[in-house]
């Protein structure tokens, strides 16, 4: 009975059941299909609160807006592609108050205290 379940789980896993996205006829997702999958992640996302859209066409994921946090650019640029995207242009934009806060962090002096036996 064992042997039976584990080959079972097995062949599930390798039929792509349990994959993130699933398998396509032709091995590429439609450019629908990614730009939903993108949706649906930034809907879950802390980066979906900056208001920043998103379209595919061809597979390229284009991203549009503005962001308060330096990271969310990058954290858009995975997501595209980790959705299934084959190629990313990121037209999103930080904005001055970001690059000030950056800026100051990289600016503010660090305090080390070091300790002596």
């Amino acid at each position: 009975m064992k042997r039976i379940l584990i080959t079972l789980l097995l062949f599930l896993m390798t039929t792509g059941v349990f994959a993130a996205t699933p398998p396509h006829p032709q091995g590429r997702l439609s450019d629908a299909e990614i730009e939903s999958i993108i949706k649906t992640k930034l809907a879950k996302s802390k980066i979906g609160k900056d208001g920043m859209t998103v379209h595919v066409k061809n597979g390229i994921a284009t991203w549009q807006g503005v962001t308060n946090v330096m990271q969310h650019k990058g954290a858009a640029t995975r997501m595209a592609k980790t959705s299934g995207a084959i190629q990313v242009v990121n037209n999103i934009k930080i904005s001055d108050e970001a690059r000030a806060k950056a800026a100051g962090a990289l600016l503010e002096p660090r305090r080390v205290e070091v300790k002596t036996k």
